[in-house]
């Protein structure tokens, strides 16, 4: 049996609805906080199971009978996500789970700026130490998130950074459906494994990008860290939440996000996503 964790979001959401194209349903479980919200999934035949990483106790139960299971990395900057994620882990483990799969991130390291990176490498260390057969899948960073990483770009003409640097900008359904080949595949990927764009263009490569699309100039602006620091808590960002998404910025300008590799487009079998495209759903 495969289970998925956090199947109520969009990334391995999307991996439930390629894994139905590809083996039955009776074949597929989800964990959910909230239950409720696998609703769909359930009409469709998939078993939904109660489990929350921060209720340790809840685990054992959801993950029985894996033999592959996908854990979704804990999204919540405001809580630590590595204790979490040994939770999940351990139950795995004590319930004899064939093995892990886990969603981590490109540039998975312990010197990044970007704090989830730190979190993710941490993750992937206690997964080497569990004994259990075991996949990173580190996805390249999430294009959707361009929409706020940009700003305002589409009213003042100009995409104000804190730092520049190559990024895969990646689909999460590009990602999705990666993993769902992955897991249906019967090919061991073992470790680390990259999933990202075929392209990594930095800040200043996709002014220009958008510049094309809207027929208009759209500059790209480098300034001081904590002046935009400033100017987002200004328009009423919690500073927290800004800090947090500096470190990105500051990780691309370090080249963590630059690398690119070809296993997406042979996995999904076409052509990956690219930031025009990403941009062009922006501007719809």
């Amino acid at each position: 049996m495969i289970i998925v964790t956090g199947a109520t979001g969009a990334l391995n959401g999307s991996t439930v609805d390629h894994l139905l194209d590809r083996v039955p349903a009776q074949e597929i479980a989800v964990v959910a906080r909230d239950v409720t919200k696998a609703q769909r999934f359930a009409e469709r035949g998939v078993a939904v199971r109660p489990g929350d990483y921060h209720e340790p106790d809840s685990l054992p139960a959801a993950f029985e009978g894996a033999d592959q299971l996908l854990l979704v990395s804990s999204s919540d900057p405001a809580s630590p996500a590595v204790p979490a994620h040994r939770a999940a882990i351990e139950a795995a483990v004590r319930v004899g789970v064939g093995r892990i799969l886990y969603t981590s991130h490109q540039g998975a390291a312990p010197d990044s700026p970007f704090a989830p990176a730190r979190d993710h490498f941490a993750t992937e260390q206690i997964l080497a130490d569990s004994g259990v057969a075991w996949t990173s899948l580190r996805n390249g960073f999430y294009a959707h998130s361009l929409a706020w990483l940009l700003g305002q770009w589409q009213e003042t003409g100009r995409i104000t950074v804190p730092g520049d640097g190559p990024v895969s900008w990646t689909s999460r359904e590009d990602e999705g459906e990666a993993a769902a080949v992955i897991l249906t595949s019967g090919t061991a990927y073992d470790g680390p494994t990259t999933i990202t764009a075929s392209a990594a263009p930095t800040f200043e490569e996709i002014a220009m990008i958008a510049s094309e699309l809207t027929g208009r100039a759209i500059a790209c602006e480098v300034i001081d860290p904590e002046a935009w620091v400033a100017a987002r808590t200004a328009g009423g960002q919690p500073e927290f939440m800004v800090r947090f998404l500096l470190g990105m910025y500051q990780a691309a300008q370090q080249g963590f996000f630059a690398g690119t590799d070809p296993l997406l487009k042979t996995l999904i079998g076409r052509e990956p996503a690219t930031v025009r495209d990403a941009l062009a759903g922006l501007m719809a």
